[in-house]
This record gives structure tokens, sequence and C-alpha cells, in this order.
């Protein structure tokens, strides 16, 4: 099997490098890796770094957007590229574990899922998080997905969402910016296709380290759960 790391960077030249070092590193047993990272018109550097790292590494593919478009439209782009069985998606920070991985995909390459989230909420060591309101937002975004569409998820807006390949690519999506995270669930959960979930690990930063969702986002989201719930 072959797992499609999908990576959409914005201004990440302070993290990119290690995070690419990590996802290299990452064990999964059953399936090779190829890392599509696509930078979302960086002006720091991200780019060149990955380009550099691209250079000796094949299984590394750069995709360059010319403008910032936005997390959702980078990640729709990296999809086109994928040629993976399985599709995760990693943020270019470090606030999630790619030694989650072997943990997330295992469900799907046994043939028990489908669709695997990783739940920040299921494991005791998370003490922390990103700050009291990223905290609140996104037990209300779970909150209200469950409420919506009949899901038992305990963390909706996590970044580490896995897929059999197949099953995303069918998936018409629309998204630009951050509310990539309502609408495949939106989507997925209106198939009828349940969310596995996996605890995974989580190391928060915060807004003064890079952090880059703000309030509008997560009224964004909350519209997307209710426009896709009594829509198409």
């Amino acid at each position: 099997m072959l797992l499609s790391v999908l990576i959409p960077a914005y201004n990440e030249a302070a993290t990119i490098e290690e995070l690419l070092r990590r996802v290299r590193a990452a064990k999964t047993p059953g399936a090779r890796k190829e890392i599509i990272v696509v930078d979302d018109g960086s002006k720091d550097g991200t780019v060149r770094i990955v380009s550099r790292i691209a250079k000796g590494d094949p299984q590394i593919v750069l995709v360059a957007h010319t403008r910032n478009r936005g997390k959702g439209a980078a990640i729709r782009t990296a999809i086109r590229h994928a040629k993976g069985d399985i599709i995760i998606i990693q943020d270019a920070d470090l606030e999630y574990d790619p030694d989650d991985y072997q943990a997330l995909i295992r469900p799907i390459i046994d043939g028990k899922a489908r669709v695997v989230y990783g739940s920040r909420r299921l494991r005791k060591e998370n003490r922390k998080h990103s700050g009291l309101r990223f905290f609140i937002g996104g037990t209300v975004l779970t909150m209200i997905t469950n409420f919506l569409y009949g899901t038992r998820i305990t963390d909706e807006p996590t970044c580490y969402k896995v897929f059999r390949a197949d099953v995303l690519k069918r998936i018409k999506l629309s998204c630009e910016r951050f509310e990539f995270c309502p609408e495949v669930t939106a989507k997925v959960a209106k198939r009828g296709i349940r969310i596995r979930e996996v605890p995974i690990a989580y190391y928060p930063r915060s807004v003064k380290e890079g952090k880059k969702i703000r309030w509008r986002d997560g009224a964004e989201a909350v519209w997307t759960l209710l426009r896709y719930r009594f829509s198409g």
C-alpha cells in the first residue's frame, strides 16, 4: 500500500524542515509513503527549504500556489496529486506527531474502517491547548457535528484526518480555507460512513507562535456544518 501524506504549508519556514524529517522517519508498517507539500504562496522561504530537501528525496513532491489561497484550496490541490491508497492530512507545524501514523492507518489497512480521525481528547496525557477559546471552539464544533449528523466523535477539528483514497476522491470539495474540516466531516457523515477515532498526541502552539486560525474561521465552520446538513 501507498500512504499519501498531504501537507498544506503557508509561511512555515521555522518548522517545515523538522516536520519533514519527522514525517520521513515515521514508521508505517504495511505502507510506503509519498509526501506532497503544497506551498500556499509563502513569503518566508518555505518553498526554498522544501525544494532543497525534495532534491535529495524522490518521495517528496512540491507543488506551489503562486498566491495564498487558503488551507482548503491547498488540500484540494494535494488530493489531485495523491497517488496513494490511503491519504492523511498533516499540518506543517509541529502540533501533531507523525509517530501516530502507524495507529491511524492500521484500521484502514486491516479493513476495519474507511475514515479515521486522530482524537486529541482521547489521549489523557494531552493537558495543554492553544488557548481557552480554541478549546471551547473545538468542543462546540464537535457537539454541533454530533447533533446535526448523528456522529459520535470527540474531536471534529483535528488535523489528523485519514481516508481510504477512493472515499476521499469521490467527495466533491469546495473548501478554500479552514472549512475543509467541517466540509469533509459533513460529507463523510451524510454518506453514512462511520468515522473511527484513534488517540493521538498533541503539542499546541499559540497565536504568537504562529497559529493561524482565527475566530471568523470558527464561525465559518459552524456555517459550513449547517449549510451541508440541509444542502448537497
